[in-house]
């Protein structure tokens, strides 16, 4: 007599039919003849300066390359198991704002040298003149104000698209993009006045 779940003779594992749990790449095999996705070659050279520009915004010019390439490799292993449907832009700047809040923890936990002068960064030859003093006032606001505004005025994401990255209501996206705005019209107009 044959055990459960075995055909007589054989070894073989019989499951009955629809009970089987399918492997992802059985999974992957049936979903890839109905999703084209583009390659992620197009992804990167279609979206990367907006996320260089989120990253910038959020971290500073100096560590806004390494959290761009962190965000992109991030987003090279998921691509696959990206929904078709899926608002790639928005995911991206969603890996950005999570890479970029990463990179600002780890700042914070890093030791501070006291026998050495720190390394001073480089210059990058496309921050000189007015723009400086833009990185220097965005850098001066609080994360979720600089977050916001990058979110919206640079990516041109709606508020409320803002409020799920960052968390926090409609409103208080709104709210924070309003007062860092404000804030940065002062800084920079008091610059000027000099």
């Amino acid at each position: 007599m044959a055990s459960r779940g075995y055909t007589e003779g054989r070894r073989k594992r019989v499951e009955p039919r629809g009970t089987r749990a399918s492997s992802s790449r059985t999974t992957e095999l049936r979903r890839l003849p109905s999703v084209s996705q583009k390659p992620f070659e197009e992804i990167v050279a279609e979206h990367g300066p907006t996320v260089l520009r989120v990253c910038r915004a959020v971290l500073g010019p100096v560590d806004a390359e390494d959290a761009w390439s962190e965000t992109f490799l991030a987003a090279l292993s998921a691509y696959p198991r990206l929904r078709a449907d899926s608002n790639i832009e928005a995911w991206l700047v969603t890996v950005a704002h999570r890479k970029a809040l990463d990179h600002v923890r780890a700042v914070s936990r890093r030791p501070i040298a006291t026998n050495e002068l720190p390394e001073r960064p480089a210059r990058d030859s496309g921050s000189a003149g007015w723009e400086s003093g833009v990185w220097k006032a965005l850098e001066a606001l609080p994360l979720k104000q600089r977050q916001t505004i990058a979110y919206h005025y640079l990516v041109g994401m709606p508020y409320l698209q803002v409020a799920q990255i960052v968390g926090g209501s409609q409103d208080a996206a709104r709210r924070a993009a309003a007062d860092g705005i404000a804030t940065l019209r002062q800084t920079l107009l008091k610059g000027e006045s000099r």
